[in-house]
C-alpha cells in the first residue's frame, strides 16, 4: 500500500531522501505537488491534493530537518 495525501509526514521522510539538498522552505507548491506524484512510493488520486494538504507536507519537511 503506497502513500497518500493524509501521511505529511511520511511524504515528507521520502522527499527528504529523494531531494537532500533542496531547502523545504524555498520549494514552491508546484513543484512539491510533481515531487510528491514522483515519488515511487506514492499512491493517490491527484486530484485530491489541496493548498492545505501541500502546506502539512511542507511543514513536516520542516520539522523533519530540524
Amino acid at each position: 500500500m503506497g502513500l497518500k495525501w493524509t501521511e505529511s509526514l511520511e511524504i515528507a521522510i521520502a522527499l527528504d531522501e529523494e531531494h537532500p539538498d533542496a531547502d523545504p522552505l524555498l520549494v514552491n507548491f508546484v513543484d512539491l505537488r510533481n515531487w510528491i506524484l514522483d515519488l515511487d512510493d506514492f499512491d493517490d488520486a491527484p486530484e485530491h491534493c489541496g493548498e492545505r494538504i501541500l502546506e502539512a507536507v511542507q511543514a513536516a519537511w520542516i520539522e523533519e530537518r530540524e
